[in-house]
Parts: structure tokens; sequence; C-alpha cells
């Protein structure tokens, strides 16, 4: 796959030629795509629908706020960019399990990113509450598709840190889970973080605790939190709920072996969670047929 094509603003000296590659920039925009509805909208900018318009294939436009960008890193080719479009770039290498960064465009107040998007796709969230919950069957195989996501990112040495319902894309035509939304991602470090980045209701204890994290034991959590999510239709824990005194409860229709996951990935101490290719070697997690 080539690399992501970006359109660079800035490169005049006085504010003539800034402004010119300003118009530049947001021209080709305008001429490779068309806008539609606008998808999501929060803190950290909005994400439109569009169309390529060379081959009508769909696309997601992300808009993030200049001013809402605080960690800047390199390109492989040297150019400065937004920490999240070097981590999505270092991603984008044709796996199927994350979503691929396909251009970007430094803007005078917005950083522009274009995304594939499935035709017909939904969040897990929204996914899971049209059901109320999911069988495990079809648990099973999204969540094989998560770990496996999860495995190519740290292949490519990126750590996700906001892991949720709202940031997997499921394809409904497909079936296919793609993890999407790099915008709380870091490099992936052997040490402790001591700065935590993603939603505060799925980080570990250790970080409520202790003010410090893992990358895989915290990663490991909030995939507990979420496979919980997807079986039970809830999260795990009540909001305040404090850590060293509860108790989890899970409904007696689960299978013992996704019970047993669940309890394992959500255990208090960090060291005592499962690594990623444990839960990849779990009983509940073998003969999947993935599509």
């Amino acid at each position: 796959m080539p690399p992501p094509r970006k359109d660079r603003l800035f490169a005049g000296s006085d504010a003539k030629d800034r402004a010119s590659e300003a118009r530049k920039a947001q021209e080709a925009l305008q001429e490779r795509y068309r806008l539609g509805s606008l998808l999501e909208c929060g803190g950290f900018g909005s994400v439109c629908s569009g169309t390529r318009l060379s081959d009508g294939a769909p696309v997601a436009i992300k808009r993030v706020p200049r001013n809402r960008i605080w960690h800047w890193s390199e390109l492989p080719d040297g150019t400065s960019a937004p920490l999240e479009v070097v981590l999505q770039d270092k991603v984008s290498t044709g796996f199927p399990g994350v979503v691929q960064l396909l251009e970007w465009l430094e803007l005078p107040s917005d950083i522009v990113m274009v995304l594939e998007r499935p035709e017909q796709s939904q969040d897990l969230l929204h996914f899971i509450r049209a059901r109320g919950f999911l069988r495990e069957e079809v648990v099973r195989q999204l969540f094989r598709q998560v770990l496996e996501a999860v495995r190519h990112c740290t292949s490519c040495g990126v750590l996700h840190r906001d892991i949720k319902p709202e940031n997997i894309l499921v394809d409904l035509a497909t079936g296919q889970a793609k993890l999407i939304d790099f915008g709380c991602g870091t490099y992936l470090q052997e040490t402790a973080y001591t700065h935590f980045a993603g939603t505060p209701s799925y980080s570990p204890p250790e970080w409520t605790r202790f003010g410090w994290y893992h990358g895989e034991p915290a990663t490991i959590w909030s995939l507990g939190i979420l496979l919980h999510e997807m079986v039970c239709g809830k999260m795990p824990f009540r909001r305040g709920w404090n850590f060293s005194w509860g108790q989890l409860s899970l409904p007696q229709r689960l299978s013992p072996e996704c019970q047993n996951l669940i309890g394992w990935c959500l255990s208090m101490h960090p060291l005592a969670r499962p690594s990623l290719e444990e839960v990849f070697c779990h009983p509940w997690m073998q003969d999947i047929h993935l599509p």
C-alpha cells in the first residue's frame, strides 16, 4: 500500500504564501471528495461521511482543530505530523482489522484525515444496544477480530489506549470488525506510563490507585470490560465503584469458559491478568470462524 498522501500548508515564508497554500489544500479536498452527513461530533472535532469522486468509494473525513492537537511526531519521510496521524500511518499497512488512513491535509485551523469507511457499518456500541446483548457465538467472532487488531497495533509499536465499543466499527455486510480512532494512542513502551489518555471508565485499577499502568495489562483490562459489555449489554462496574471492595457478578446464562475469561481479564492486580497471547489461547477463544 502506498503511504498516505499528504498536502502540506505553511510551506511559504509569508502570509500571502500561507493563504495561497491554504486555498490549494481546501480546493484539493473539495476536488477529490464529496462531503456527506455528520457521523460524529465531540471535543476532538468532527467526522463526516464522504465519497471519493475518482471511484465512488465511501470514506470518513475526520477534522480536528489544530488547537486540540497537543502531540506531534514525525512520519517516516521526516515530515512533522500530529501523533494521531503518525500512529494511524504506522498501522495502515493493509491489515483489515484497523481502519486505513488514505491521506491527510494540513489546513490553517484544522487537520483533516481521510479514512476508509465500510459502506454498511455501525459502531459496536449501537450494534450492542440494538440487540440488548450479543450471543456468545457472535461475541467470540467479533472479540477475536479485536484481539487480532490489538496484536497488529502492538507489532507496529502502537498502543491504542481507548478500546471501547464506540471505537470498533462493524461492517454489517461482512461481519468484519475494524478498530478506529487513534486520537488517544501513543508509542508502545516497556516501562510504565504515568499519563492517562482514553476513557476514564475503562482505566485500570492501578491507574486509579497508583497513577501508573503498563501497556499490555491496561489493554487487557479494557478488553475485559469490552467483553463484559458485549455479552451482558452493560458495563461491569457501577460509576464510582471501589475496586478494592467490589465483586464481579456475571449472568448464569454465560458459559463457564466465558465467565472465566472475563474474570481473568478483570483481575485487580495487573500481573494476575493474562497476556494477549494467553487470551488468544483461552479455551473460549478456540474454533472460531472469522469472516
